[in-house]
């Protein structure tokens, strides 16, 4: 059986609009029941059926109260959900629950879709979050095949609205196996991407280094594609921002309202909690679908959110660091950051009081860092000698001298922290390798931070030489990324590097497409993923207001 078989169970409970006083209506208790069963307590009891679809060759038994079932079987979990779209629109079934694992080692895994009735004058809407992952595999290739012609035939006669109730995950078979295949699939053409999809075998899956960027890398609504979607993602964001109080409430209104914020994205004000917090929710997500990454580098901020992971700092202290970070930052005059394509070597005769070598990031790019007007005279000489120089977005002159007074002042406060070693191998940007027990608990080694230089390079190449590793960027903009291809490993294929977030803002529905594609890589290289957390990072309610589709999935 190379996809999921799967049972519909069927049972009319009719809920009467009175019921006799002191009584709930009739069917109403047994509604409730089956619901508590299945974790959807919270779901409205109407009038209607429940159509349970549930995994495995034979009826299941009774669950709280559902008795006199009807049996049907559908050939995949896409299937089951087609059914249970066409059960729904029929107008007389309320909610289908679709269950997987009965008969099969591990828990039941329920799905919730729900009707939901939209004005005619509305089914014009423009459809929006149309993209869907499709997993599946096989233990040999031809195994694969078999399994990827099935899942066509069922996509194929999709109509639009039945494949938007698809969930943005949808697995085929209950386990995996060794030859492996992903597709993101579009509701205009889904069959298209089942067939160019590329099958690889996962022997050996590289083990996995988690990469979080710093200041430069934000822009004006980064990520916010998956908040309010993604629950795992939204909860992190939302413990960081709260954690910063009423300031923690004016960053995510900066970050989430359309029009113009009141502080600039590139203010230190804003860059830097709003990265910290955008990193460290998508490590979070990242980890919620069972992947354990092995090694953990950080760029500049980023080293910070790298602590956290790595149990350094609890992140209530690792949240205080960095607020104290900025109150400090905000004495220094204004200054900025360049980056330079030219080696540190290079560009150390050009370099003129305050400013100085900020960072070290790859073969030829290198950034600089200082007050404004000193800035300003480098880069001038730099394009005049033919330099191809770049203003990164930054309004502090971070890894520079000029941040000295600031440093002091952060390590007074951060005297204060409770830092423990590492619990997993993190890689510092400040010594380029390994970091040691030492370090880890020095408050000095935290604060000098904001003004040494970054040596992201050479802690890669040491990340990098230790074994092969599949690297993950958990942050926006995709810097981390451009670096790392330029690494010999990366480049030979011996190690790879997969980003989470779209190189350039392109709107909500390209940071979800992006997030599956990361999940799709994830998968493809062997590593098992935990499906049910995909909770839905295409649709919330507000979202869910403008769409035309008749049927909406409520969890999963």
């Amino acid at each position: 059986m190379f996809c999921t078989a799967l049972n519909v169970v069927t049972r009319d409970l009719t809920v009467p609009e009175e019921a006799p006083e002191g009584r709930s209506p009739a069917g109403a208790q047994a509604v409730g029941t089956a619901l508590d069963a299945f974790g959807l307590t919270d779901s409205p009891t109407r009038a209607g059926t429940v159509v349970f679809l549930v995994a495995g060759d034979s009826p299941p038994s009774a669950h709280g109260g559902i008795e006199d079932a009807t049996v049907r079987t559908a050939e995949s979990t896409v299937s089951a959900l087609v059914l249970a779209h066409a059960e729904l629109v029929d107008g007389t079934k309320d909610v289908a629950l679709v269950l997987t694992g009965l008969g099969e080692p591990g828990p039941v895994r329920a799905s919730r879709v729900t009707l939901r009735r939209v004005p005619q004058e509305d089914d014009s809407a423009p459809a929006s979050d149309t993209t869907r992952m499709l997993l599946w595999s096989g233990s040999r290739a031809g195994d694969e095949t078999r399994t990827r012609a099935r899942l066509r035939l069922v996509v194929e006669g999709m109509t639009d609205d039945v494949f938007r109730a698809l969930p943005a995950v949808v697995p085929c078979g209950p386990n995996p196996g060794l030859v492996r295949a992903a597709a993101l699939c579009s509701s205009a053409n889904p069959t298209a991407a089942l067939d160019t999809a590329t099958a690889f075998t996962a022997n050996r899956p590289r083990r996995v280094a988690l990469l979080f960027p710093g200041q430069g890398s934000q822009h004006t609504g980064m990520a916010s594609g998956l908040y309010r979607h993604e629950p795992v993602f939204t909860e992190a964001v939302d413990t960081v921002l709260d954690l910063m109080g009423a300031e923690g409430a004016a960053i995510r209104a900066d970050w989430v309202t359309p029009h113009r914020p009141v502080i600039d994205m590139d203010d230190v004000r804003r860059a830097q909690p709003l990265l910290f917090a955008v990193d460290y929710a998508l490590g979070k997500l990242i980890t919620s679908w069972g992947v354990r990454p092995t090694a953990l580098l950080g760029h500049s901020a980023g080293e910070l959110v790298a602590a956290t992971f790595a149990g350094v700092v609890s992140l209530p202290d690792a949240v205080t660091m960095m607020r104290e970070r900025v109150r400090h930052a905000l004495s220094v005059p204004a200054g900025g950051m360049l980056a330079v394509a030219a080696s540190e070597d290079q560009l150390r005769p050009c370099l003129i009081a305050e400013v100085a070598v900020a960072a070290v990031n790859a073969e030829l790019q290198t950034m600089l860092a200082g007050p404004a007007a000193q800035l300003s005279l480098v880069e001038k000489r730099l394009r005049a000698d033919g330099h191809t120089v770049v203003t990164v977005p930054a309004t502090s002159p971070f890894h520079s001298p000029a941040m000295a007074p600031a440093a002091d002042a952060v390590e007074r406060k951060y005297t204060r922290i409770g830092f423990r070693p590492p619990d997993l191998a993190l890689y510092s940007g400040y010594t380029g390798g390994l970091m040691s027990e030492q370090d880890a608990l020095s408050p000095r080694f935290w604060a000098r931070q904001i003004t040494d230089t970054v040596y992201f390079r050479q802690a890669l190449d040491q990340l990098l030489a230790a074994e092969d590793m599949l690297l993950i960027e958990a942050g926006p903009r995709q810097t981390l990324t451009a670096f790392a291809r330029r690494h010999p490993a990366v480049r030979s294929g011996a190690s790879a590097v997969v980003p989470t977030l779209p190189a350039r803002p392109k709107g909500p529905e390209a940071d979800r497409r992006s997030l599956l594609g990361a999940a799709a890589r994830l998968w493809t290289e062997g590593h098992d993923l935990n499906v049910a957390s995909f909770s839905g990072p295409w649709a919330d309610g507000e979202d869910r207001a403008a769409l035309p589709s008749p049927v909406v999935l409520g969890g999963r």
